[in-house]
Protein backbone atom coordinates (compact mmCIF):
# COMPACT_ATOMS: atom_id res chain seq x y z
CA UNK A 1 0.00 0.00 0.00
CA UNK A 2 2.81 2.37 0.80
CA UNK A 3 4.57 1.42 -2.46
CA UNK A 4 1.47 2.06 -4.54
CA UNK A 5 0.88 5.40 -2.87
CA UNK A 6 4.49 6.32 -3.54
CA UNK A 7 4.17 5.63 -7.27
CA UNK A 8 0.85 7.45 -7.48
CA UNK A 9 2.49 10.49 -5.97
CA UNK A 10 5.43 10.23 -8.41
CA UNK A 11 3.06 10.03 -11.40
CA UNK A 12 1.09 13.04 -10.17
CA UNK A 13 4.28 15.08 -9.70
CA UNK A 14 5.66 14.12 -13.12
CA UNK A 15 2.37 14.84 -14.89
CA UNK A 16 2.13 18.15 -13.07
CA UNK A 17 5.67 19.08 -14.06
CA UNK A 18 4.97 18.26 -17.69
CA UNK A 19 1.85 20.40 -17.51
CA UNK A 20 3.84 23.30 -16.15
CA UNK A 21 6.42 22.92 -18.93
CA UNK A 22 3.70 22.84 -21.59
CA UNK A 23 2.02 25.88 -20.07
CA UNK A 24 5.32 27.74 -20.04
CA UNK A 25 5.95 26.88 -23.67
CA UNK A 26 2.47 27.96 -24.67
CA UNK A 27 2.69 31.24 -22.81
CA UNK A 28 2.26 34.02 -25.39
CA UNK A 29 5.22 36.26 -26.10
CA UNK A 30 5.20 39.78 -24.76
CA UNK A 31 3.28 41.95 -27.20
CA UNK A 32 5.59 44.15 -29.26
CA UNK A 33 5.35 47.90 -28.71
CA UNK A 34 3.81 49.88 -31.56
CA UNK A 35 4.93 53.46 -32.14
CA UNK A 36 2.21 56.03 -31.47
CA UNK A 37 3.83 58.49 -33.88
CA UNK A 38 1.64 59.40 -36.85
CA UNK A 39 4.08 59.55 -39.76
CA UNK A 40 3.35 62.11 -42.46
CA UNK A 41 2.30 60.41 -45.68
CA UNK A 42 5.12 61.98 -47.71
CA UNK A 43 7.79 60.26 -45.60
CA UNK A 44 6.78 56.69 -46.51
CA UNK A 45 9.25 56.40 -49.41
CA UNK A 46 11.29 59.58 -48.93
CA UNK A 47 15.05 60.09 -49.17
CA UNK A 48 16.69 62.78 -47.02
CA UNK A 49 19.60 65.06 -47.99
CA UNK A 50 21.75 66.99 -45.50
CA UNK A 51 22.63 70.54 -46.60
CA UNK A 52 25.76 72.27 -45.29
CA UNK A 53 24.90 75.84 -46.35
CA UNK A 54 28.28 77.30 -45.31
CA UNK A 55 30.29 74.92 -47.47
CA UNK A 56 27.84 74.25 -50.29
CA UNK A 57 28.80 77.19 -52.53
CA UNK A 58 31.56 79.81 -52.65
CA UNK A 59 28.99 82.35 -51.41
CA UNK A 60 27.83 80.06 -48.61
CA UNK A 61 24.32 81.51 -48.40
CA UNK A 62 20.66 80.66 -48.98
CA UNK A 63 20.39 82.37 -52.38
CA UNK A 64 23.38 80.54 -53.83
CA UNK A 65 22.14 77.18 -52.55
CA UNK A 66 18.70 77.75 -54.11
CA UNK A 67 20.26 77.35 -57.57
CA UNK A 68 20.87 73.67 -56.75
CA UNK A 69 17.23 72.88 -55.96
CA UNK A 70 16.21 71.75 -59.49
CA UNK A 71 19.25 69.44 -59.61
CA UNK A 72 18.42 67.88 -56.23
CA UNK A 73 14.78 67.45 -57.23
CA UNK A 74 15.85 65.71 -60.45
CA UNK A 75 18.09 63.41 -58.42
CA UNK A 76 15.00 62.37 -56.45
CA UNK A 77 15.56 64.05 -53.07
CA UNK A 78 12.39 64.51 -50.98
CA UNK A 79 13.50 66.05 -47.66
CA UNK A 80 16.19 68.70 -47.25
CA UNK A 81 17.74 68.87 -43.79
CA UNK A 82 19.50 72.21 -43.30
CA UNK A 83 22.28 72.27 -40.72
CA UNK A 84 21.72 75.02 -38.08
CA UNK A 85 20.80 78.34 -39.65
CA UNK A 86 20.95 80.48 -36.49
CA UNK A 87 23.50 83.16 -35.53
CA UNK A 88 26.63 81.66 -33.95
CA UNK A 89 28.04 82.72 -30.59
CA UNK A 90 31.17 84.87 -30.34
CA UNK A 91 32.18 84.12 -26.76
CA UNK A 92 34.48 81.07 -26.50
CA UNK A 93 33.97 80.50 -30.24
CA UNK A 94 35.91 77.68 -31.86
CA UNK A 95 37.79 78.71 -34.99
CA UNK A 96 37.16 81.84 -37.04
CA UNK A 97 33.50 81.05 -37.88
CA UNK A 98 32.48 78.89 -34.92
CA UNK A 99 30.27 75.84 -34.64
CA UNK A 100 26.80 75.85 -36.18
CA UNK A 101 25.69 74.18 -32.94
CA UNK A 102 26.57 77.17 -30.74
CA UNK A 103 23.33 79.13 -31.10
CA UNK A 104 23.28 82.80 -30.11
CA UNK A 105 19.66 83.56 -31.10
CA UNK A 106 17.01 80.91 -31.65
CA UNK A 107 14.63 83.26 -33.46
CA UNK A 108 17.05 84.70 -35.98
CA UNK A 109 19.04 83.69 -39.06
CA UNK A 110 22.83 83.61 -39.36
CA UNK A 111 23.68 86.82 -41.28
CA UNK A 112 26.41 84.90 -43.14
CA UNK A 113 23.61 82.92 -44.79
CA UNK A 114 21.29 85.85 -45.53
CA UNK A 115 18.21 87.43 -43.99
CA UNK A 116 15.03 85.97 -42.56
CA UNK A 117 13.28 86.96 -45.79
CA UNK A 118 15.95 85.09 -47.75
CA UNK A 119 15.27 82.00 -45.67
CA UNK A 120 11.50 82.26 -46.11
CA UNK A 121 12.02 82.53 -49.86
CA UNK A 122 14.22 79.42 -49.80
CA UNK A 123 11.46 77.50 -48.02
CA UNK A 124 8.97 78.63 -50.68
CA UNK A 125 11.39 77.61 -53.43
CA UNK A 126 11.88 74.17 -51.85
CA UNK A 127 8.13 73.65 -51.58
CA UNK A 128 7.67 74.81 -55.18
CA UNK A 129 9.98 71.97 -56.23
CA UNK A 130 7.77 69.49 -54.38
CA UNK A 131 10.32 68.90 -51.62
CA UNK A 132 10.11 69.32 -47.85
CA UNK A 133 12.55 71.09 -45.51
CA UNK A 134 13.53 70.51 -41.89
CA UNK A 135 15.97 72.60 -39.88
CA UNK A 136 18.58 71.50 -37.40
CA UNK A 137 17.50 72.32 -33.85
CA UNK A 138 19.90 72.58 -30.89
CA UNK A 139 17.82 71.92 -27.74
CA UNK A 140 20.52 70.79 -25.33
CA UNK A 141 22.75 73.87 -25.17
CA UNK A 142 23.28 77.43 -26.43
CA UNK A 143 26.23 79.74 -26.89
CA UNK A 144 27.69 81.55 -23.87
CA UNK A 145 26.48 84.90 -25.20
CA UNK A 146 22.88 83.92 -25.95
CA UNK A 147 20.62 86.66 -24.44
CA UNK A 148 18.92 83.97 -22.35
CA UNK A 149 22.02 83.81 -20.14
CA UNK A 150 21.17 87.25 -18.75
CA UNK A 151 17.40 87.34 -19.31
CA UNK A 152 16.74 83.86 -17.92
CA UNK A 153 19.87 82.45 -16.25
CA UNK A 154 17.58 79.98 -14.46
CA UNK A 155 17.15 78.22 -17.83
CA UNK A 156 20.69 76.84 -17.54
CA UNK A 157 22.43 74.17 -15.49
CA UNK A 158 24.93 75.39 -12.86
CA UNK A 159 27.78 73.72 -11.03
CA UNK A 160 28.22 73.82 -7.24
CA UNK A 161 29.77 77.30 -7.55
CA UNK A 162 26.85 78.65 -9.58
CA UNK A 163 28.71 78.67 -12.92
CA UNK A 164 27.26 77.65 -16.24
CA UNK A 165 28.11 74.09 -17.33
CA UNK A 166 29.52 72.94 -20.69
CA UNK A 167 28.68 69.39 -21.78
CA UNK A 168 31.75 67.20 -22.37
CA UNK A 169 34.56 69.21 -23.99
CA UNK A 170 32.15 71.45 -25.90
CA UNK A 171 33.59 74.59 -24.37
CA UNK A 172 31.82 76.94 -26.77
CA UNK A 173 28.35 76.08 -25.37
CA UNK A 174 26.50 75.79 -22.06
CA UNK A 175 23.76 73.34 -21.14
CA UNK A 176 20.06 74.04 -20.62
CA UNK A 177 18.26 72.83 -17.49
CA UNK A 178 15.19 70.76 -18.42
CA UNK A 179 14.14 70.58 -14.79
CA UNK A 180 12.83 74.13 -15.32
CA UNK A 181 9.24 74.03 -16.70
CA UNK A 182 9.44 77.63 -17.95
CA UNK A 183 12.50 76.73 -19.98
CA UNK A 184 10.65 73.77 -21.53
CA UNK A 185 7.68 75.99 -22.44
CA UNK A 186 10.02 78.55 -24.01
CA UNK A 187 11.68 75.86 -26.13
CA UNK A 188 8.36 74.55 -27.47
CA UNK A 189 7.05 78.04 -28.25
CA UNK A 190 10.27 78.89 -30.08
CA UNK A 191 10.02 75.76 -32.21
CA UNK A 192 6.39 76.66 -32.98
CA UNK A 193 7.62 80.06 -34.14
CA UNK A 194 9.57 78.48 -37.00
CA UNK A 195 6.59 76.38 -38.05
CA UNK A 196 4.20 79.30 -38.13
CA UNK A 197 6.53 82.02 -39.42
CA UNK A 198 8.51 80.13 -42.06
CA UNK A 199 6.36 77.05 -42.85
CA UNK A 200 9.16 74.51 -42.43
CA UNK A 201 8.14 70.86 -42.24
CA UNK A 202 9.94 69.68 -39.12
CA UNK A 203 13.18 69.44 -37.20
CA UNK A 204 16.34 67.41 -36.83
CA UNK A 205 17.06 67.55 -33.09
CA UNK A 206 20.72 67.60 -32.05
CA UNK A 207 21.87 65.16 -29.32
CA UNK A 208 18.22 64.37 -28.62
CA UNK A 209 19.11 61.62 -26.14
CA UNK A 210 20.53 64.26 -23.75
CA UNK A 211 17.08 65.85 -23.41
CA UNK A 212 14.41 64.09 -21.27
CA UNK A 213 12.10 61.90 -23.34
CA UNK A 214 9.09 63.31 -21.45
CA UNK A 215 9.87 66.69 -22.97
CA UNK A 216 10.01 65.24 -26.47
CA UNK A 217 6.71 63.41 -26.03
CA UNK A 218 4.85 66.56 -25.03
CA UNK A 219 6.77 68.72 -27.51
CA UNK A 220 5.75 66.51 -30.45
CA UNK A 221 2.11 66.66 -29.42
CA UNK A 222 2.23 70.46 -29.27
CA UNK A 223 4.06 70.88 -32.59
CA UNK A 224 1.64 68.58 -34.40
CA UNK A 225 -1.17 70.96 -33.38
CA UNK A 226 0.46 73.60 -35.61
CA UNK A 227 1.00 71.25 -38.57
CA UNK A 228 1.92 67.59 -39.05
CA UNK A 229 5.72 67.46 -38.86
CA UNK A 230 8.64 65.16 -39.56
CA UNK A 231 10.82 64.70 -36.47
CA UNK A 232 14.37 63.32 -36.66
CA UNK A 233 16.46 62.67 -33.54
CA UNK A 234 20.23 62.59 -33.52
CA UNK A 235 20.13 59.54 -31.28
CA UNK A 236 19.71 55.78 -31.49
CA UNK A 237 17.56 55.12 -28.43
CA UNK A 238 14.49 53.04 -29.29
CA UNK A 239 12.23 54.68 -26.65
CA UNK A 240 12.35 57.96 -28.57
CA UNK A 241 10.13 56.34 -31.21
CA UNK A 242 7.27 55.53 -28.87
CA UNK A 243 5.57 58.94 -28.95
CA UNK A 244 7.98 61.56 -30.26
CA UNK A 245 10.22 60.84 -33.24
CA UNK A 246 9.58 59.51 -36.72
CA UNK A 247 13.23 58.66 -37.24
CA UNK A 248 16.49 58.17 -35.36
CA UNK A 249 20.02 57.36 -36.52
CA UNK A 250 21.06 53.76 -37.09
CA UNK A 251 24.50 54.46 -35.62
CA UNK A 252 25.13 50.79 -34.92
CA UNK A 253 24.69 49.85 -38.55
CA UNK A 254 26.85 52.75 -39.69
CA UNK A 255 29.70 51.59 -37.46
CA UNK A 256 29.09 47.99 -38.49
CA UNK A 257 29.62 48.95 -42.15
CA UNK A 258 32.87 50.72 -41.23
CA UNK A 259 34.03 47.64 -39.33
CA UNK A 260 33.13 45.28 -42.18
CA UNK A 261 35.13 47.41 -44.61
CA UNK A 262 38.12 47.17 -42.23
CA UNK A 263 37.75 43.41 -41.90
CA UNK A 264 36.84 43.63 -38.19
CA UNK A 265 33.28 42.35 -38.74
CA UNK A 266 31.71 40.34 -41.55
CA UNK A 267 28.58 40.09 -43.68
CA UNK A 268 26.89 37.69 -41.25
CA UNK A 269 26.71 40.43 -38.63
CA UNK A 270 24.22 42.35 -40.77
CA UNK A 271 21.49 39.78 -40.22
CA UNK A 272 22.18 39.87 -36.47
CA UNK A 273 21.88 43.64 -36.45
CA UNK A 274 18.44 43.76 -38.05
CA UNK A 275 17.20 40.93 -35.84
CA UNK A 276 18.25 43.12 -32.90
CA UNK A 277 16.46 46.14 -34.42
CA UNK A 278 13.25 44.10 -34.75
CA UNK A 279 13.49 43.00 -31.13
CA UNK A 280 14.15 46.46 -29.66
CA UNK A 281 12.45 49.16 -31.74
CA UNK A 282 8.68 49.83 -31.72
CA UNK A 283 6.77 48.76 -34.82
CA UNK A 284 6.68 51.70 -37.25
CA UNK A 285 10.09 53.10 -36.32
CA UNK A 286 12.20 54.53 -39.14
CA UNK A 287 15.97 54.31 -38.81
CA UNK A 288 18.21 56.57 -40.89
CA UNK A 289 20.88 54.79 -42.93
CA UNK A 290 23.98 56.63 -44.13
CA UNK A 291 27.59 56.26 -45.21
CA UNK A 292 28.42 59.88 -44.33
CA UNK A 293 27.13 63.00 -42.58
CA UNK A 294 28.69 66.23 -41.30
CA UNK A 295 30.16 64.65 -38.16
CA UNK A 296 31.53 61.57 -39.90
CA UNK A 297 33.00 63.56 -42.76
CA UNK A 298 34.78 66.14 -40.60
CA UNK A 299 35.89 63.99 -37.66
CA UNK A 300 36.04 60.35 -38.81
CA UNK A 301 36.82 60.74 -42.50
CA UNK A 302 35.07 60.57 -45.85
CA UNK A 303 33.29 57.41 -46.97
CA UNK A 304 36.28 56.69 -49.20
CA UNK A 305 38.61 56.77 -46.21
CA UNK A 306 36.41 54.64 -43.97
CA UNK A 307 34.97 52.19 -46.51
CA UNK A 308 38.01 51.52 -48.67
CA UNK A 309 36.82 50.86 -52.25
CA UNK A 310 33.31 50.01 -51.11
CA UNK A 311 31.77 53.50 -50.91
CA UNK A 312 29.19 52.73 -53.60
CA UNK A 313 28.67 49.16 -52.38
CA UNK A 314 27.76 50.33 -48.88
CA UNK A 315 25.58 53.09 -50.36
CA UNK A 316 23.59 50.37 -52.16
CA UNK A 317 23.37 48.46 -48.89
CA UNK A 318 22.20 51.59 -47.02
CA UNK A 319 19.49 52.21 -49.62
CA UNK A 320 18.11 48.67 -49.58
CA UNK A 321 18.12 47.60 -45.90
CA UNK A 322 15.20 48.77 -43.69
CA UNK A 323 15.33 52.53 -43.07
CA UNK A 324 15.52 55.89 -44.83
CA UNK A 325 18.56 56.76 -46.94
CA UNK A 326 20.54 59.91 -46.10
CA UNK A 327 22.86 61.62 -48.59
CA UNK A 328 25.28 64.27 -47.33
CA UNK A 329 26.33 67.38 -49.25
CA UNK A 330 28.92 66.48 -51.87
CA UNK A 331 28.42 62.71 -51.91
CA UNK A 332 26.83 62.91 -55.36
CA UNK A 333 30.10 64.49 -56.56
CA UNK A 334 32.23 61.72 -54.99
CA UNK A 335 33.69 64.51 -52.85
CA UNK A 336 36.71 63.07 -51.05
CA UNK A 337 37.91 65.57 -48.48
CA UNK A 338 37.21 66.19 -44.80
CA UNK A 339 35.41 69.53 -44.59
CA UNK A 340 36.74 71.93 -41.98
CA UNK A 341 34.10 72.45 -39.34
CA UNK A 342 34.85 75.88 -37.90
CA UNK A 343 35.89 77.77 -41.03
CA UNK A 344 34.98 78.26 -44.66
CA UNK A 345 35.85 75.23 -46.79
CA UNK A 346 33.81 75.04 -50.00
CA UNK A 347 32.85 71.70 -51.54
CA UNK A 348 34.48 70.96 -54.91
CA UNK A 349 31.69 69.59 -57.09
CA UNK A 350 33.75 68.34 -60.05
CA UNK A 351 31.04 67.17 -62.38
CA UNK A 352 28.65 65.32 -60.02
CA UNK A 353 30.20 61.97 -60.97
CA UNK A 354 27.98 59.94 -58.57
CA UNK A 355 24.78 61.87 -59.27
CA UNK A 356 23.39 59.32 -61.73
CA UNK A 357 24.31 56.50 -59.34
CA UNK A 358 22.33 58.14 -56.52
CA UNK A 359 19.48 58.99 -58.88
CA UNK A 360 19.19 55.29 -59.77
CA UNK A 361 19.33 54.28 -56.10
CA UNK A 362 16.64 56.78 -55.14
CA UNK A 363 14.41 55.75 -58.03
CA UNK A 364 14.78 52.11 -56.95
CA UNK A 365 13.86 52.91 -53.35
CA UNK A 366 10.90 55.11 -54.20
CA UNK A 367 9.42 52.93 -56.93
CA UNK A 368 9.36 49.59 -55.08
CA UNK A 369 7.18 49.34 -51.93
CA UNK A 370 9.43 46.57 -50.60
CA UNK A 371 12.05 49.27 -49.88
CA UNK A 372 9.78 51.91 -48.39
CA UNK A 373 10.37 53.35 -44.94
CA UNK A 374 9.16 52.06 -41.60
CA UNK A 375 5.88 50.21 -41.49
CA UNK A 376 5.22 51.06 -45.17
CA UNK A 377 8.19 48.91 -46.22
CA UNK A 378 8.66 45.21 -46.66
CA UNK A 379 10.20 42.34 -44.76
CA UNK A 380 13.94 41.66 -44.58
CA UNK A 381 15.23 38.08 -44.96
CA UNK A 382 18.79 36.85 -45.37
CA UNK A 383 19.45 34.45 -48.26
CA UNK A 384 22.03 31.76 -47.44
CA UNK A 385 24.92 31.30 -49.84
CA UNK A 386 28.14 29.28 -49.89
CA UNK A 387 30.02 32.40 -48.71
CA UNK A 388 27.98 33.91 -45.89
CA UNK A 389 31.01 35.55 -44.33
CA UNK A 390 31.94 37.77 -47.28
CA UNK A 391 28.68 38.03 -49.23
CA UNK A 392 25.43 39.50 -47.97
CA UNK A 393 22.38 38.40 -49.94
CA UNK A 394 18.86 39.24 -48.82
CA UNK A 395 15.33 39.77 -50.08
CA UNK A 396 12.91 42.57 -49.21
CA UNK A 397 9.27 41.80 -49.95
CA UNK A 398 5.95 43.65 -49.76
CA UNK A 399 2.68 42.68 -51.49
CA UNK A 400 4.42 40.62 -54.19
CA UNK A 401 6.99 43.36 -54.78
CA UNK A 402 10.46 41.90 -54.30
CA UNK A 403 13.98 43.25 -54.25
CA UNK A 404 16.86 40.78 -54.07
CA UNK A 405 20.25 42.24 -53.16
CA UNK A 406 23.67 40.59 -53.34
CA UNK A 407 26.85 42.44 -52.36
CA UNK A 408 30.50 41.49 -52.10
CA UNK A 409 31.71 43.27 -48.97
CA UNK A 410 35.39 42.62 -49.62
CA UNK A 411 38.12 43.96 -51.94
CA UNK A 412 38.57 40.51 -53.56
CA UNK A 413 36.49 38.76 -56.25
CA UNK A 414 34.15 36.13 -54.83
CA UNK A 415 32.37 33.12 -56.30
CA UNK A 416 29.35 31.63 -54.60
CA UNK A 417 26.21 29.57 -54.98
CA UNK A 418 22.74 30.20 -53.57
CA UNK A 419 21.82 27.69 -50.85
CA UNK A 420 18.20 28.89 -50.69
CA UNK A 421 15.67 29.32 -53.45
CA UNK A 422 14.38 32.74 -54.44
CA UNK A 423 12.79 31.41 -57.60
CA UNK A 424 11.41 33.85 -60.12
CA UNK A 425 12.01 36.21 -63.00
CA UNK A 426 13.68 39.50 -62.08
CA UNK A 427 15.33 42.51 -63.69
CA UNK A 428 18.78 43.59 -62.55
CA UNK A 429 18.25 47.21 -61.64
CA UNK A 430 21.49 48.84 -62.77
CA UNK A 431 21.98 46.91 -66.05
CA UNK A 432 18.25 46.35 -66.73
CA UNK A 433 19.04 42.76 -67.76
CA UNK A 434 16.36 40.08 -67.24
CA UNK A 435 17.50 37.40 -64.78
CA UNK A 436 15.98 34.14 -63.58
CA UNK A 437 16.96 33.38 -59.99
CA UNK A 438 16.90 29.88 -58.54
CA UNK A 439 18.46 27.70 -55.88
CA UNK A 440 22.02 26.42 -56.47
CA UNK A 441 22.63 29.20 -58.97
CA UNK A 442 26.28 30.27 -59.22
CA UNK A 443 27.56 33.86 -59.23
CA UNK A 444 30.88 35.63 -59.41
CA UNK A 445 31.14 39.14 -57.98
CA UNK A 446 33.96 41.58 -58.67
CA UNK A 447 35.71 43.25 -55.72
CA UNK A 448 33.03 45.29 -53.93
CA UNK A 449 30.61 44.12 -56.65
CA UNK A 450 26.84 44.02 -56.30
CA UNK A 451 23.60 43.02 -57.97
CA UNK A 452 20.10 44.31 -57.27
CA UNK A 453 17.22 42.38 -58.82
CA UNK A 454 13.65 43.67 -58.75
CA UNK A 455 10.23 42.18 -59.33
CA UNK A 456 7.22 44.46 -59.11
CA UNK A 457 3.55 43.69 -58.65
Amino acid sequence: MKTMSYWIIVVIVVVGAIGVLIACRQKPETEKVVSEVKNVEWAKNAVIYEVNIRQYTPEGNFKAFAAHLPRLKAMGVDILWLMPIHPIGQKNRKGPLGSYYSVRDYRAVNPEFGTMDDFKQLVRDIHAQGMKVIIDWVPNHSSWDNPLTSEHPEFYMKDSAGNFVSPFDWTDVIRFDYANPQMRAWMVETMKYWLTETDIDGFRCDVAHMVPVEFWDSCRAELDKVKPIFFLAEADQSFLHKKAFDMTYDWRFHHLMNDIAKGKKHAGDIEKHFAWVDSVYPIGSILMQFTSNHDENSWSGTEFERLDGGAQTFAVLSATVPGMLLIYSGQEAAFNRRLKFFEKDTISWDGYVFENFYRQLIELKKSNPALWNGIAGGSFKRIRTTDNRNIIAFVREKDQNKVVVMLNLTPKPRSLMLREGIDGNFTEWFSQRPTQLKRYQKFTLAPWGYYVWVSKN
